[in-house]
């Protein structure tokens, strides 16, 4: 069982009700009798077929029996109360486990089984359990609805008045949609008290006027809050015009949200007595808790089911009709708008919104999640998602809880908003930062990008980036390539506006003769056309009008920027070329940007005739840096989402016994051996060179002979434990033409190596192809990650590589084999054949589906794989395990 036999998890109802999860055992015996007892006679008939009296007694005996082999019981509970119950127990031959579900009568229609059966199912798979088999009246509508709406597969047999329920437990596609969409109804219900809340109380708003909670009082009450407003405090009858009372209970109404801004020592217990009058959200934005205040924290929200944003955090907004709410301690209200926003630094978050501000843009929700306790980045995508008022989702993590269900969701909200975020933790010392500030662990820089990447998040290195891509996004159409025509008034800052371009992954195509000619008809004397199109700076309003719409209206590119510099020319005639780019006849989908570079904003928005804007930089790098972000968003969106193939001839059951074996062995865990490395790649079918094992001289030279190929050509390759760098060792010989030469290899290294070396590997010489690097690392927060690029022994100091979280769908193996920058050997560069690109596809996807089969799978290094055009084969492969319990990233429960 995956977590839940040791310690106890609390997930989500329907309704946003927190139950807790938990093994049930010998001490519900009670709890369990009095919750069939309370069952009307028609519940429990529809529970045990009859009314007969002992039912209830030898249901709770046989949970008093304690967790025995082949049976698992888990219990839900709300402030005490057993309400629900789930069981299984194993039938002969292993494979299928009989169940039962109950829930108290009052608690229906809550979800209160299907979250059951969810963490039953997981804790049955890791038990080896593939199907549930369960009885019931056929009458019994209710269960058999939630025996369908599982999401797995289900097969009934009606035998007169009952029903036979056959529930296979293989995760699917189906399932996992079923499961999130479940997650996504419980969480946003458990949001809206935070974000959404009838009633507010500001506890800590003191009478100093700069108080954090006093200002934060201020900026609801001035904020046209829609709701009522209170304030508690142990003194006084009114703070800051609020109406106050002693403490949370003496409120005349249960708040829906209480904001706490005491300091950290009485954190835990505000929230313990915030807890017992009802409140079902949280906002703490005190700081410095340590380990104990922070599990009290935490202990208190769990216990009564409130939702927790912060601690150390600037605030949340929400500035929604009907809600207007603003529980920060910013310097201004947020205006209303529709960009959500979520970031874990305080700092960052006023940056953001003093940006939009400055463009214009205005804000649908706004959340600091600081130290991300409970409530992330995660719920405020789906929230957004639900939300009916968001279309640009900005985002600052320095840290991931959940990055397989972050990349589900993100994946979706992608299809319909921009999502962007602020890459933080790019460099060591960033990561550094990163992980004190936010007590949570670092994660690598290429995991993190590959997870932006496989989701559809435009990554953005900086604030301003992000800010400049945002503006572009939120004004302009998407751009449907990566053409872009440059206009000037100034043949320098074209060049640089080209250069940016180009820099930025952008094309500058040389533009047709047609379209050159059409062009200079309409630009003064001395205009050049081919792209940059330089219009000089005799240039009128009207003809550079004139010129941007006909760029933007051929087709010859996707999108068109203007650096337009001021010019005594210009001043003097009265033109205004700024109008000029603001008010050009532009096709609705083609993206239109300005560059002033004596503009003082770094970007702008400048109103257009028709009551849209256009986007202007005073840099033109910073332009095509989002000119470069929205293309290739719409490549992502042009892309239908991918799938993960079934692949034949894969051995799961084999390589799970193989893996226990080694680790019921090595209980560390450690490096596999030739033999069990090879035996595990043949279980999922990863091509191998052929290969022979010698202990000593005598079994070398016949297995060379066995093995060598038409020139008669083998290699030799030592091997002992620990041995992970071959080459760097000089621990294996090249090219040996006959048995003397091999015999000679073999004394030579046993000569320098001695007892170390427990025997050699002999293989045929290769013939001729790419090398490549193939791999797999198991990151402990983001899952198997999958490296494929340029291999050999050169193959870190080039660092040629790209990397994909797995499963790896069809479009996610394309992307390894297109991004390194080695890709074109593999396509047939400089009339060479290219490789066998079906074969490398298969490679992949048989490691990905062994990465996500085996989790024990640490390290995987397929180094060289040689790719020609006749096949793909491994030539050398090492494979580390260790122990570790799976853990299902799609089993709900809170954090």
């Amino acid at each position: 069982m995956t977590g839940i036999q040791e310690v106890p998890v609390h997930a989500l109802l329907t309704d946003g009700t927190t139950v807790r999860i938990r093994q049930a055992g010998p001490a519900d015996r009670a709890e369990v009798q009095r919750l069939y007892e309370e069952m009307s006679p028609q519940n429990l008939r529809l529970r045990f077929f009859s009314l007969n009296p002992a039912s209830a007694r030898k249901a709770a005996e046989r949970v008093a029996r304690g967790d025995r082999p082949g049976y698992r019981g888990l219990a839900a509970e709300c402030d005490g109360r057993l309400v629900g119950l789930a069981e299984y127990e194993v039938l002969p031959g292993g494979s299928t486990a009989d169940i039962s579900v109950a829930v108290a009568d009052d608690w229906h229609h809550l979800g209160v089984a299907t979250l059951l059966l969810e963490h039953l199912a997981d804790a049955a798979r890791t038990a080896g359990v593939t199907a549930f088999s369960a009885d019931a009246l056929a009458e019994n509508h209710d269960v058999l609805k939630v025996f369908h709406d599982l999401g797995l597969r289900v097969t009934r047999h009606f035998d007169g008045p009952e029903v036979h329920c056959t529930v296979e437990l293989t995760e699917d596609e189906t399932y996992l949609s079923a499961v999130e969409s479940r997650g996504r109804l419980a969480d946003i219900a458990s949001l809206r008290p935070l974000l959404r809340p009838g009633t507010v109380a500001v506890i800590g708003a003191g009478r100093r006027p700069g108080s954090v909670g006093r200002v934060i009082l201020r900026n609801i009450h001035n904020g046209s809050y829609a709701g009522r407003l209170f304030a508690v405090h142990p003194e006084a009858v009114a703070v800051a015009g609020v109406h106050a009372c002693r403490t949370v209970a003496d409120l005349p109404q249960v708040p829906d949200l209480a904001v706490i801004a005491v300091p950290a020592a009485a954190v835990a217990e505000v929230a313990e007595e915030c807890g017992r009058a009802g409140v079902r959200g949280l906002l703490v934005v005190s700081a410095g808790l340590d380990v104990h205040q922070s599990g009290a924290l935490m202990g208190a929200c769990r216990r009564h089911g409130m939702r927790l944003v912060g601690p150390n955090c600037l605030g949340l907004a929400n500035t929604e009709d009907g809600v207007h709410l603003d529980a920060t301690f910013a310097a201004r209200h947020p205006g209303p708008g529709t960009a959500g926003v979520a970031v874990q630094s305080g700092g960052v978050g006023i940056a953001l919104l003093d940006g939009l501000a400055r463009l214009g843009i205005g804000v649908s929700t706004f959340v600091s999640l600081g130290d991300k306790y409970d409530v992330s980045g995660n719920d405020m995508l789906q929230w957004w998602e639900d939300d009916g008022h968001t279309g640009l989702a900005l985002l600052h993590l320095e840290s991931f809880g959940n990055p397989r269900a972050f990349s589900r969701t993100a994946r979706r909200l992608a299809r319909m908003m921009p999502v962007l975020t602020v890459d933080a933790g790019r460099s060591e010392a960033g990561r550094r930062a990163a992980a004190s500030h936010t007590a949570a662990a670092a994660t690598p820089t290429m995991t993190r990008q590959a997870l932006f990447t496989q989701a559809g998040i435009t990554a953005t290195r900086t604030i301003g980036e992000l800010l400049d891509t945002a503006a572009l996004l939120h004004a302009q159409p998407l751009p449907h390539g990566t053409k872009i025509a440059v206009v000037s008034n100034a043949g320098g800052a074209g060049v640089l506006a080209a250069d940016a371009c180009v820099e930025a992954g952008l094309v500058v195509p040389r533009l047709a003769a047609n379209l050159v000619e059409e062009l200079l008809a309409l630009l003064p004397e001395g205009a050049t056309a081919a792209n940059p199109v330089d219009v000089t700076a005799a240039v009128g309003e009207e003809q550079l009008r004139a010129c941007i719409g006909l760029l933007a209206r051929h087709g010859a590119v996707d999108a068109v920027l203007v650096s337009l510099v001021p010019t005594a020319v210009a001043a003097a005639t009265g033109e205004d070329l700024v109008r000029a780019l603001t008010s050009a006849s532009v096709p609705l989908a083609r993206a239109v940007v300005g560059v002033l570079p004596a503009q003082a904003a770094r970007v702008e928005l400048l109103p257009t005739a028709g009551g849209g804007s256009v986007p202007a930089y005073s840099d033109a790098e910073d332009a095509a840096r989002a000119l470069a972000h929205a293309a290739a968003r719409a490549d992502w969106l042009a892309c239908l989402p991918g799938t993960v193939p079934e692949l034949p001839a894969v051995e799961t059951g084999r390589a799970k016994s193989l893996t226990a074996a080694f680790l019921d062995g090595h209980p560390e865990g450690g490096w596999l051996d030739p033999q069990a490395t090879a035996a595990l790649l043949d279980c999922y079918g990863i091509p191998q060179i052929p290969w022979s094992w010698a202990r000593d001289e005598d079994e070398a030279a016949a297995a060379a002979e066995r093995l060598a190929g038409p020139d008669g050509r083998v290699v030799m390759k030592a091997y002992w434990p620990g041995l992970l760098h071959k080459s760097e060792q000089h621990a294996l010989h090249l090219d040996l033409q006959n048995p003397s030469q091999v015999r000679a290899a073999h004394r030579d290294l046993v000569t320098r190596f001695g007892d170390r070396m427990t025997g050699v590997v002999v293989q045929p010489l290769a013939e001729r192809g790419t090398e490549l690097f193939a791999g797999v690392v198991q990151d402990e927060v983001f899952g198997p990650l999958v490296v494929f690029g340029l291999g050999g022994t050169a193959t870190e100091l080039l660092a040629d590589h790209a990397a994909r979280l797995a499963p790896l769908t069809d479009l996610d193996v394309h992307d390894l084999l297109t991004s390194p920058r080695c890709s074109p050997l593999l396509f047939g560069y400089a009339g060479s054949p290219a490789a066998d690109l079906g074969g490398l596809e298969q490679l992949l996807h048989r490691l990905s589906r062994m990465a996500s089969d085996l989790p024990e799978l640490t390290e995987a290094d397929l180094n060289p794989v040689l790719a020609g055009p006749h096949g793909v084969t491994t030539l050398d492969a090492r494979v580390r395990l260790v122990p570790r319990h799976p853990h299902d990233p799609y089993l709900r429960r809170l954090r």
